[in-house]
């Protein structure tokens, strides 16, 4: 399929060739027959996109913060790659469409294929030919509007949003700044709640627009004396901005023309330097409004299906978008009229080419897509030639930023692997990676690339719930798997996983697990030290993880299985591979934020021989602190390794320096060895099942209060 995609790097726009993404459970896959490109909102996202890394930086200064934050605890090249890596990415635009539903998903009850439908969200209501839209975010098309029309529904929630939070009443004055597409209907659905409107603009383009519509329109330097006679001088009762501007003008105007104890609503993307003495003196009820309206940004409602209660939150991004249609259907807003320019989506670089124009003639431009176009489920990029005789053949499933950050980057140097094919949730991503690490084919089909023969191999790096289905999938196919923690998020996976490997016997693949802080040369050279201990061990490791927000996917039960599953599992693997005995006892206890219990916890593990390991796993920390300390005791002798960085060793008295070295690269490179020649797997069964099987125990640990017996 075609999609729209930017190189935010760049600025380049291009109309690429991708896979159509796959339909998950929580939404629908959608062909889309119209989308609608927003001249204001999209051009700003141009505008910054076609910065230099300079001016990226000064307007974004927040991601600057974080980035230096990173570079002083992992390093500055590390940093830079990973920074870069993000800035290479392909950006999709687009945000309001229309089509039909091609396939929906188990957990999207109400659609079903064929269904008209309209869809929002930036990175989801793409300028693509398919789209796959969370549910929250899909509404039915009401018979009598037109695709076209409906493809403006999520235009018409901005607008509406704005509308709800300036809480117009009937009879009321409301001025609106900014006469662009969400300006103009904004003025039609105020008249429809019965107010009296005065738009306001800088260009006359615009200004006569809305004139033409039957408005009452001004240019911005009349709008002192327009509002005057407009209010009988009393101001307006509010004033909503949907002008897109680095400048606070809107912003000063909109508290000048209002009347006292009148409210002021941003829609726009405006400067927000707010004269003090204006709004103090007037008392103004200075609001934003949030896009399309409650449950944007909220992860649990977006992108996990979970409503609001209507008796609650009466207007949500979905009601507000079925009101708008309702609308249309009614009469009452014309989105038609709007309708400034279309293109064939075929030409859709020449819509944005007239975005970033210096014309004003344009307010809707609607992109018109073929009803035929295909699904293909695999996009060939440049291949490298090579001699493929001893070299092993792998597969990449998922393209995330620890993926094309990490793992692709060590493995498209090693001489010994093939990278042949990789998969992604999106086609542009799959397609991205395809083409930065030179890889044969992208797809979004992950039965597809498991079936294929020429792929010895397969590295999983999705998102944690999906790990154990892909990881069964992969050795049934008789694929060697890299797959990156945790294995799996529920114990039953871990059970049945046990039996497939059970079942296979010598026949089983090679199967990995990425923890690989043990490959590191920091936990070689401590290993090495305490190897011939005489008694038990004591390790005490503290981990600064730092925070993650709540509605952040790791945090979810079926997709990412919380923090100590998805995270701890790393040092409880360091920790096992240094004491190198069977665990046989956990206690756990943990300090709850924001109802997640396992955000900052203590979890001690007693081994068979008697050694203690003790870490702590801290979310509240400040973030200049290192973020791994691992100090080693047994028989008189000490070690202490700051971020795998330097490890002093006490009683020997070296230290070993040097840039910081977590393992990633020894453990692909024995990954690959173990593919190519047979033998042990680099990290034995047994000690891949312990781990889990004391993050499960931490678990109940947690909620129990009590030590959990592993040998019981």
């Amino acid at each position: 399929m075609k999609q729209l995609l930017q190189n935010y790097r760049t600025g380049e726009l291009v109309l690429a060739e991708v896979s159509p993404p796959s339909c998950g459970d929580r939404g629908v896959l959608v062909r889309t027959r119209h989308s609608v490109v927003s001249a204001g909102t999209e051009r700003a996202m141009l505008a910054l996109a076609k910065k230099g890394l300079l001016g990226k930086a000064r307007a974004r200064p927040d991601l600057v913060k974080q980035v230096l934050k990173r570079a002083r605890v992992e390093g500055i090249a590390p940093t830079l790659r990973k920074a870069l890596a993000r800035l290479d990415e392909p950006v999709s635009l687009g945000y309001s469409a229309a089509g039909e539903v091609v396939e929906a998903g188990a957990e999207s009850e109400g659609f079903r294929p064929g269904d008209r439908v309209a869809i929002a969200g930036a990175g989801y209501a793409n300028h693509a030919e398919f789209n796959f839209v969370p549910r929250n975010l899909c509404v039915k098309v009401p018979d009598g509007v037109a695709s076209a029309d409906a493809a403006f529904a999520t235009v018409g929630a901005i607008a509406l949003q704005g509308i709800r939070q300036a809480q117009p009443q009937l009879g009321e004055r409301v001025a609106v700044i900014g006469l662009g597409l969400i300006g103009v209907l904004t003025l039609q659905l105020l008249r429809a709640n019965g107010c009296s409107v005065l738009g306001i603009d800088v260009a006359q383009e615009r200004v006569d627009f809305a004139g033409g519509m039957g408005f009452e329109a001004v240019l911005a330097s009349e709008t002192e004396a327009a509002s005057e006679a407009f209010t009988g001088g009393r101001g307006a009762d509010a004033v909503i901005v949907t002008a897109a501007t680095a400048s606070n003008e809107p912003v000063v105007a909109a508290g000048e023309i209002s009347r006292l104890k009148g409210r002021v609503v941003v829609v726009g993307l405006v400067g927000m330097e707010v004269p003090r003495e204006t709004y103090y003196r007037k008392e103004l009820d200075l609001r934003l409004s949030m896009s399309y309206g409650p449950g944007r940004y909220d992860a649990e409602y977006e992108e996990r299906g979970h409503d609001y209660p209507l008796a609650y939150v009466r207007f949500t991004e979905q009601r507000n978008m079925e009101s708008f249609l309702d609308l249309v259907r009614q009469g009452t807003v014309t989105p038609a009229r709007l309708v400034s320019h279309r293109f064939a989506f075929a030409d859709a670089l020449a819509a944005y080419a007239l975005v970033e124009s210096a014309e004003r003639d344009h307010l809707g431009i609607l992109l018109e897509y073929p009803s035929d176009a295909p699904m293909r489920a695999a996009v060939p990029a440049p291949v490298v030639a090579a001699d493929d005789s001893d070299v092993v053949r792998i597969a990449a499933i998922g393209a995330g930023a620890f993926a094309r950050g990490v793992l692709l980057p060590h493995l498209v140097k090693d001489s010994n692997v093939r990278l042949v094919a990789v998969s992604a949730r999106t086609g542009q991503s799959a397609q991205q990676a395809a083409a930065r690490f030179k890889i044969a084919s992208a797809t979004t089909d992950n039965r597809q690339l498991l079936e294929r023969a020429d792929v010895d191999a397969v590295v999983v790096a999705t998102r944690h719930g999906d790990h154990a289905n892909l990881v069964t999938a992969a050795l049934r196919a008789g694929k060697h798997v890299f797959v990156e923690k945790p294995l799996c998020i529920v114990e039953r996976d871990l059970d049945e996983l046990q039996v497939v490997v059970a079942e296979a016997g010598a026949e089983t693949p090679c199967l990995m697990v990425g923890f690989n802080r043990r490959f590191s040369r920091h936990t070689q050279a401590l290993k090495a030290a305490f190897e011939d201990r005489r008694g038990p061990m004591v390790v005490s490791y503290r981990v600064n993880a730092g925070t993650v927000g709540r509605d952040h996917w790791t945090h979810d039960p079926d997709e990412g299985g919380g923090r100590v599953i998805g995270e701890v599992c790393h040092f409880v693997d360091f920790c096992t591979a240094l004491v190198d005995r069977e665990p046989v006892s956990v206690s756990a206890s943990g300090v709850a934020k924001d109802g997640v219990e396992d955000d900052s916890v203590v979890v001690t593990v007693e081994y068979v021989d008697g050694s203690l390991a003790t870490i702590q796993y801290v979310a509240s920390g400040n973030r200049d602190l290192a973020k791994e300390r691992c100090e080693v005791f047994a028989d008189g002798r000490s070690a202490v390794m700051e971020d795998f960085a330097v490890t002093r060793f006490y009683g020997g008295g070296r230290t070993i320096r040097g840039r910081q070295d977590k393992g990633f690269g020894a453990e692909l490179a024995r990954f690959v060895a173990a593919c190519r020649g047979g033998g042990p797997w680099p990290i034995p069964w047994g000690q891949i099942v312990s781990t889990h099987r004391v993050c499960f125990a931490a678990l109940r640990s947690l909620t129990g209060g009590k030590p959990v017996r592993l040998d019981a």
